[in-house]
Formats: C-alpha cells, structure tokens, sequence
C-alpha cells in the first residue's frame, strides 16, 4: 500500500465522518447498495483545494464573534464601577477600576516579574502534562493490560485533593520551581489522558480493517489514521488542561513560593491591598486566556477539516 492512498483513505473518511456518512463507505467510494457514490468535490477552477475566505470576511467573522463576550465584558466593567463608585461595598474590598489600574501601572515591573515566573511554570507543567498524558491514552488505547492496570491509578491520583499533597512536595522538593510545575503536570494530566483516550479508542472499525486489507502496519496506521480521527478529542482535552495548568501553578505557589502570581495574592491579602489583589488575578485571568487561545490556534492549524472548525472562524469555541 502507498501512503497516499492510506491518507486519501483517512482523509476520506474524516470527511465522511463530518459529513455522517459511513467511513468504509466513504474511503471506498460505493454505498451500502453496491452503487457508487457521489463524490462532492471543491469548486471547479480552485485547482482540487476548498476556497478559502478572504481577509475580509475573516476580520468580519472574528468581529461578529468578539462582539457579544465584548459587550458582556463591558458591562461587567460597567457594573463594578458602579458599584465601587458609589461604595455600596466598601473600597478596601472592591477596589474602583481606576484604582487597580493605577496599582498595575506603578508596580507594572515587578507584576511582569512574578508574571513570568507563573508563566512559566505554567507552560512548562502543561507540556510535560501534555506529552505524559498522550504516551499514557496511546498505552491505555492500545493494551487491554495496562487500562486495566493504569486507569485507576490515574483516576485515584486525579481525586487526591493536590492542594494536600502540595505541603508534601515541598518538603520533598524544596521552595523552587520543581513543586509548582509538578502540580500543574498533576491537574492538567488527567483531561488529557481521558480526551486522549476517548480519541483514539473512536476510530471507525471499519476504517482499522481497511487499513489493515491494505497492508498498513501499526505505526502507520496510528500515525495517517488513529492519531488525526483523535485529535478533536485531544485538543478539547489539551484546552481544559491549559487552563488547569496555570491553577496548578498558583497553588504551588500559594503553599512554598518567593516570587510568582501565587505569592503576591497571599502578600496582598495579607495587607488588604485589594487594588493589587485584583491586578493579580486579572494578571492571573490573562494567562490562562493567552495559553487557551494559543491552543485553540493549533487546533485550527491541525484539524482545519472538523465539523467544529467550519462553523466559524479561529480563536472562537462557538
């Protein structure tokens, strides 16, 4: 079997998938009645590729989506002002807007400072999380034994409050960074492994039989199939465990930490500086919106072919 025609098969498929027809149907070309089937194909004088929008329509398209969070963000804004403003709840607990702004600008150095170092551990937890989560799904996808011997553990770690093993890992590992990230890899781990799982165990049947009648072996048969039909799956994971990361992050920080997002939330509650407690955690908010969005490109780059990739533009879940 050549390897263009096993990702013509998977391509295919994928397609068919989307479309709800059956993938053996679809990779094969004929329908359960034995007639072939019609073939919908891009629009002539595209040169065999879909159309693409233009920039325009895209920057209309990612306006129309932004508007309504937009219009809901303001509005909140709107609200807390409001309230602040009239000091219907008093401002050393809920801080005017023009107060956290002034906080952010006159200690915006030292708020990049622990930014970073959130940051981070953050980024460094959620790949290491990443890559153990998928190497775990494809293990527990792919032998009987070690799902059963492997998916407990990873539903007992995951019901373990982290928030009291963390006392526990920095006595273990110290006041560093090694404590923050290895919570971040602990919370983000399991989505991962669960949307992997999920993935790789929804391939069609009958697309692993065709595969295999075309002499695809293992590896090339989890790389051109099993591994793109999971991907939709696996990038819904990888969003909820981006976010998770940087939860990990801040609650290390919270337990042992010198310097982090984490550790000027504890200084600022202490002082009841609430001004600088909500610089933190819109610092906090920020993070985890940036990595999200990060993800949510890589999945429009990598799956431009799914159902949920068609409806709207990237940088957009509706």
């Amino acid at each position: 079997m050549t390897e263009n025609a096993l990702d013509t098969a998977g391509q295919q498929a994928a397609a068919a998938r989307a479309a709800g027809a059956p993938a053996a149907s679809a990779a094969t070309g004929s329908t359960d009645a034995g007639q072939p089937s019609a073939v919908v194909g891009p629009p002539p004088g595209t040169g065999g590729r879909p159309s693409r929008p233009t920039l325009g329509r895209r920057a209309l398209a990612l306006a129309d989506s932004l508007w309504r969070p937009a219009l809901v963000l303001a509005a909140f804004f709107a609200a807390w002002w409001f309230v602040a403003a009239r000091e219907y709840v008093p401002n050393y607990l809920v801080p005017t807007p023009g107060q956290v702004w002034t906080t952010m600008t006159e200690q915006w150095s030292e708020l990049v400072r622990h930014t970073m170092v959130t940051l981070y551990e953050t980024v460094l937890g959620f790949v290491l999380a990443a890559a153990l989560g998928l190497a775990a799904a494809v293990a527990i996808a792919y032998s009987r034994t070690l799902d059963k011997a492997l998916y407990p553990i990873v539903l007992f770690a995951q019901v373990i409050p982290k928030i009291a093993i963390a006392p526990l890992l920095v006595v273990w590992f110290g006041l560093g960074l090694t404590p923050k990230i290895i919570l971040a890899v602990l919370i983000a781990f399991f989505p991962v492994v669960i949307s992997g799982v999920a993935g790789l165990r929804s391939t069609d049947p009958e697309l692993l039989d065709l595969a295999a009648t075309m002499g695809a072996g293992p590896w090339r048969t989890f790389r051109k199939i099993r591994f793109p039909n999971a991907l939709p799956h696996l990038m819904a994971g990888l969003k909820v465990a981006v976010t998770l990361a940087v939860v990990g992050a801040v609650v290390g920080e919270f337990v042992g930490a010198s310097e982090g997002l984490g550790y000027v939330l504890l200084l600022a509650n202490g002082n009841l500086d609430a001004p600088l407690l909500f610089a933190d955690l819109i610092l906090m908010s920020a993070i985890g919106i940036v990595l999200f969005v990060l993800v949510e490109i890589a999945e429009a780059l990598l799956i431009p072919w799914h159902a949920s990739r068609r409806a709207g533009v990237p940088l957009t879940t509706s």
